[in-house]
């Protein structure tokens, strides 16, 4: 079972006149910026509406994001009342009020993903997670060089049959403006010279292995995100859902082939005979491998017909030919619709 909702930019004229038909003031001085710097006015509204978003008629006014989600996974809990799967999303959805909505609303446990600026509470004051990794990270260093018990645990998950090694601290710590969070930071490397990966948890008792296996299954929606834009999801401009819908469609059956390619040995091996390259898996490699061979095909092609003694304007021609009917015809549709 799968539920999904179209995110719409906010209207920024439905979103000024209704604050201010809600009673919530504005600067005066924010309004020229509407002209000025019509980005600078968008986030002015759009952080209005946050503060006031507790308001049914405010929060009438623009569906965010996390609004849509938090609608979304309302839906599933109570299609689904006894399974109290667990939730994992990014640092762009791990905001205090939606994991307050998780754990205190639906009951559900999660595990939120952190910025290396958000802040961890001790008794000393308050560090951002940099900083506190790095002295931990001295502390674990100092304690291998004496032989003692290692900050930075090793552990294992098994994701898809393949066997993944972290470098893991484990502890309960506050988050500011999180409350008590069960904290873990990963790195990949032995040495700890990677770049670490902060997640937090509203279930205390669990431990590092439990959350990283949890967070890991977030990843390949964010690689396929990546690789979608990549392919051409992200320069759509079609208007209407029907369209959308399509447009979508389409990128993913591109990426799903691309993704089956690497396993297809025959097309490999007419591959690296062609283009000489060491073929890699990653599907924007095999977007890159498949353009390349186009433009092999495209030579081969001009090549014969030179050596059967036509001219170079003789080959093209067709082709040409082709693309501009091609072009007139997007044009003409796009003009009628």
């Amino acid at each position: 079972m799968s539920s999904f909702q179209l995110w719409k930019p906010a209207n920024l004229e439905k979103l000024e006149q209704g604050l201010l038909a809600a009673g919530i003031r504005l600067r005066e001085s924010k309004f020229a910026l509407k002209e000025s710097n019509p980005k600078k006015w968008r986030r002015y509204l759009l952080g209005v509406w946050r503060r006031h978003q507790n308001k049914p008629e405010v929060a009438a006014l623009y569906q965010s994001k996390l609004m849509i989600a938090r609608n979304l996974l309302q839906q599933w809990v109570e299609k689904q009342p006894d399974l109290k799967l667990p939730v994992t999303f990014d640092n762009r959805y791990t905001q205090p009020a939606f994991c307050r909505f998780l754990d205190q609303e639906l009951g559900l446990p999660y595990v939120g993903t952190l910025a290396d600026d958000d802040q961890v509470i001790l008794k000393g004051g308050r560090l951002t997670l940099a900083e506190f990794t790095q002295r931990l990270k001295q502390e674990h260093l100092q304690a291998l060089a004496a032989e003692g018990k290692p900050v930075f645990h090793k552990i294992g998950i098994t994701y898809k049959g393949e066997k993944e090694t972290y470098y893991s601290y484990c502890h309960t710590h506050r988050i500011h403006n999180y409350g008590k969070q069960r904290l873990v930071i990963n790195f990949s490397q032995p040495d700890l010279s990677d770049s670490p990966s902060f997640y937090i948890s509203n279930r205390l008792y669990r431990q590092s292995v439990g959350i990283t296996r949890i967070r890991r299954h977030r990843r390949p929606v964010e690689v396929y995100h990546e690789e979608g834009k990549a392919e051409g999801l992200g320069r759509y401009q079609v208007r209407d859902f029907r369209a959308i819908s399509r447009h979508i469609g389409l990128v993913a059956v591109a990426s799903s082939l691309l993704r089956a390619a690497p396993h297809d040995e025959a097309l490999l091996q007419k591959l690296q005979r062609q283009i000489e390259f060491d073929l890699e898996g990653s599907v924007p490699f095999g977007r890159r491998v498949t353009q390349a061979q186009c433009l092999w095909a495209l030579a081969c092609f001009i090549s014969a017909g030179l050596t059967q003694g036509q001219t170079l304007r003789e080959v093209m021609a067709p082709i040409l030919a082709a693309v501009c009917r091609r072009s007139y015809s997007c044009r003409n549709r796009a003009v009628r619709s």
